[in-house]
């Protein structure tokens, strides 16, 4: 592929300048990877109130 030659082309239709810039704009973010969004920590606070846990809130007021 040669500098001088295009990446793409429209082969059908005359498309605005607006439309051109969405048509590559998709094609850039299509052709990025996708990235794994970070895992999110849970606080201890957040995680004493979920099922399952025995020292939760409740079990705050217990005698130790």
């Amino acid at each position: 592929m040669s500098a001088e030659e295009p990446l793409f082309r429209v082969v059908r239709g005359v498309p605005t300048a607006e439309e051109l810039a969405a048509l590559v704009g998709a094609i850039i973010v299509r052709s990025r990877p996708a990235t794994t969004p970070a895992p999110t920590t849970v606080s201890a606070w957040a995680r004493s109130g979920r099922p399952g846990n025995s020292r939760g809130w409740r079990a705050a007021g217990l005698p130790r």
